[in-house]
């Protein structure tokens, strides 16, 4: 019984993960063309006015799916069904106030965050936002609920069909936007606000979607919930908070980070006498182009690898750590084996990939560029330090992450402030700190990773391997690339021809090493064919 429950949460959790995959796919993908129409300035406002709207979402509702899962979950396996609607209704209420609150301040503080952040042009994505936030709060709760009762397929296909809307409506609105006030000078704040709106109509259609699977009395596999409580109101909301505060501190201090960022680079440069319009093009130069490259490959990655967080978590329950630590060894190792090489290859690939992405961005393409080539490493230090809280927080040590993060963000600030007030380094000074948070923070998580779980990464499989045969693989990349272009052929195909080139070898040198070992290689998908070529079987 145990390992089928065991299966079936593997399972369920596979399926989130690929569903986040989808989304960051999806996501990525529009983002690249609504770029393009934006222009740096739109890019600039766009991106500080969603800074600013992740802080009210992480401070309001972002934490309330995994919240309510877990404690619907608790009262659906002890059989206290009455108990699991109690916990339902009492979070809606909670999601009502925490949304409409983070609606009034968005929307009622647009124009002073506007003058704060000196961004001209941003009170007009966060009012499009400030809805946002409060639809976002109930579609949490309701994912909540189908996660705590062991289902997970709304929830990833609500994410789906929400990145769906996103991308369709926050392209159309964006070109509408852009050229209907094309000639009123506000052009850039009006298409930021048109990309924002696709976020809006994105979070109403996965609402009304989930709202549907609810009124239908299916959260359970078609089983309704019995009514009936023996907890009090007052004791299920100070257990969601309690349950939820952990979590949005882990969270806030991520994006506190981004949006701190913002407003000292917009800030400080002022002081400088740069030019507000100057200061948003480059910020949204590392915004929209730089960050946007650079986590792409983390999010799926720790996408991947959430698929085996489940199952690290019941070893734990059930006093197995010695396997848990296998598994955790695994799940660091796959994120490395990804991530290290996406990094070597977004460096040495940032010329043709900005060319290719933004042909329209082309005023700051040259800076552009270096962003992603000098800040490219931080793709791995990302994943680990993701990887690395996860596996904590899953092991029921809530509290190191965000301990490790604050420290972390209170050096990053310091660092970025100094170096932006002292040093005419400019936006490169946002890489670097881009760069330092999550070194420092993953050499914090990775020491308690060994302290408190005593478990010790492997080294020479984990980090040394693929980072040698990511080197190799840069080489080729780097050749194949340099010698289709050499000969005119199409930036598109001599890209792809690098990149694929480069992926074969990578893959193949990495399994041909020994970097995973046949237990590992039979966990992940197309186990049979993985085998095949690390030469284990015949």
């Amino acid at each position: 019984m145990r390992e089928k429950r065991r299966n079936s949460i593997v399972v369920q959790g596979g399926i989130l993960a690929v569903a986040g995959i989808l989304t960051k796919i999806l996501g990525f993908a529009y983002r690249i063309p609504m770029a393009n129409m934006l222009g740096e300035q739109g890019n600039g406002i766009y991106s500080v006015a969603f800074d600013i709207y992740n802080i009210a979402l992480t401070l309001s509702s972002y934490s309330l799916p995994a919240a309510v899962s877990k404690m619907i979950s608790e009262r659906v396996g002890r059989r206290q069904r009455g108990g699991a609607r109690h916990v339902f209704r009492v979070s809606m209420l909670f999601a009502l106030a925490a949304g409409l609150l983070a609606f009034a301040v968005l929307f009622l503080g647009a124009g002073a965050l506007e003058r704060i952040y000196h961004c001209a042009g941003l009170a007009r994505p966060l009012r499009v936002l400030a809805p946002t936030a409060f639809v976002v709060a109930l579609l949490g709760v309701l994912r909540g609920w189908f996660q705590g009762s062991g289902n997970m397929v709304p929830t990833a296909f609500s994410q789906v069909l929400e990145q769906v809307v996103n991308a369709a409506v926050s392209l159309l609105a964006t070109w509408q936007f852009m050229n209907a006030f094309a000639s009123s000078g506000e052009a850039a704040s009006y298409g930021a606000a048109g990309g924002t709106a696709g976020t809006l109509a994105g979070a109403g259609a996965a609402l009304l979607f989930m709202g549907l699977l609810l009124w239908l009395g299916r959260p359970n596999g078609g089983e309704r919930l019995t009514r009936g409580s023996s907890e009090s109101d007052r004791a299920v909301l100070r257990a969601l908070v309690l349950t939820v505060i952990p979590l949005i501190l882990s969270q806030t201090i991520y994006q506190l980070g981004n949006t701190l960022d913002d407003l000292m680079f917009k800030r400080v440069l002022a002081g400088k006498g740069v030019a507000d319009q100057t200061a948003s093009s480059l910020l949204g130069v590392y915004n929209s182009q730089y960050n946007q490259m650079t986590t792409m490959p983390v999010a799926v990655t720790t996408a991947m690898a959430a698929s085996l967080l489940p199952g690290i978590a019941l070893l734990n329950a059930g006093g197995d750590f010695g396997e848990a630590r296998r598994k955790i060894r695994t799940v660091v190792k796959l994120n490395m084996a990804i991530a290290i090489p996406s990094a070597v290859g977004l460096g040495v690939l940032a010329g043709p990939i900005m060319r290719l992405l933004f042909p329209s961005l082309t005023e700051y393409q040259a800076v552009a560029i270096r962003l992603l080539q000098y800040g490219s490493v931080a793709v791995i230090f990302y994943a680990l330090s993701t990887i690395t809280a996860a596996v904590l927080q899953g092991s029921d040590y809530m509290n190191l992450p965000v301990i490790n993060a604050a420290a972390a963000l209170a050096g990053h600030l310091l660092l970025v402030y100094l170096l932006l007030r002292f040093t005419g380094l400019g936006v490169y000074v946002l890489v670097i700190g881009n760069v330092t948070f999550p070194i420092v923070l993953s050499l914090l998580n990775t020491f308690c990773v060994r302290r408190c779980l005593r478990c010790r990464l492997e080294f020479r499989q984990t980090f040394a391997v693929p980072f040698a045969a990511s080197l190799l693989m840069g080489l080729i990349v780097w050749a194949v690339s340099a010698g289709l272009s050499a000969v005119h052929l199409p930036l598109v195909f001599s890209l792809l021809a690098a990149i694929l080139l480069g992926a074969v070898f990578y893959g193949v040198v990495l399994l041909r090493t020994g970097c995973f070992s046949q237990r590992e290689l039979r966990e992940l998908p197309k186990s049979g064919l993985l085998l095949r070529v690390a030469g284990c079987i015949k």
